[in-house]
């Protein structure tokens, strides 16, 4: 069976990426770091951009990091269909480089949360969540001061009516409300796909609940729909 090979781009503040790195390599998949003053990837089937501090979130959290190097091939690999995901700061670097629509704002409370989180997964029509249920209810750990998602109201219309919202934050019920939104976010938006589906961003963090030896394992069927969706294409 193909292993699937994913690229972890490594920022100045990423403190994510060996996580990031590990999981697929528990998974039986290949990794490689790629440092962000890059100027290519390293073959890979998934690019995934993590979260942490890039840049020390000087200006806006991703402001700085859309413009080093590696960035562009990002934009390259993605433009010709590749999968990139991105987790909390590698979300709001992808709404900073343009590869997704919307902006990170600071939470509602202005207050740094580090907890689980009930999502309800909205859409099973991506790469990325092919093996959920419609409306499966998720426990995954998020860790953000700046998670707060904007989009206008036009913005937000073409979403929902293009499926691109594949995550929600609810209740452990799968209630979608202001109770169950922990940091303000429109439309208790937790993650999106672009139009052609093939990049995502996301403040929780899979890469954390991926494991037997932690609290949820909800996290796995993310990296397994990824690479059920790349064998199926061999």
């Amino acid at each position: 069976m193909k292993k699937i090979r994913f690229n972890v781009i490594t920022f100045p503040g990423s403190n994510c990426d060996h996580d990031s790195y590990w999981i697929p390599t528990v998974r039986g998949n290949e990794a490689e770091f790629v440092w962000h003053k890059d100027n290519s990837l390293k073959s890979p089937d998934v690019v995934f951009i993590p979260g942490g501090f890039s840049y020390g979130d000087y200006l806006r959290c991703g402001a700085i990091a859309k413009f080093s190097p590696i960035m562009q091939e990002v934009k390259r690999f993605a433009d010709k269909g590749g999968l990139v995901i991105g987790v909390c700061n590698g979300f709001q670097i992808l709404t900073e480089s343009g590869l997704l629509p919307g902006a990170l704002m600071m939470n509602k409370h202005l207050d740094f949360i580090c907890k689980h989180q009930h999502l309800s997964v909205e859409s099973i029509n991506s790469p990325f969540t092919n093996l959920y249920q419609h409306k499966q209810i998720l426990d995954i750990p998020i860790a953000h001061k700046e998670g707060n998602y904007y989009i206008d109201n036009d913005g937000l219309k073409s979403l929902q009516d293009n499926d691109q919202i594949l995550f929600r934050y609810c209740d452990e019920k799968g209630n979608i409300n202001a109770d169950s939104n922990p940091n303000g976010a429109i439309d208790n938006i937790a993650g999106i796909v672009n139009i052609n589906r093939n990049v995502l961003g996301m403040m929780p963090h899979p890469e954390r609940a991926s494991e037997d030896v932690v609290n949820s394992q909800d996290g796995q069927t993310l990296f397994a729909s990824i690479e059920k969706w790349i064998r199926e294409r061999l």
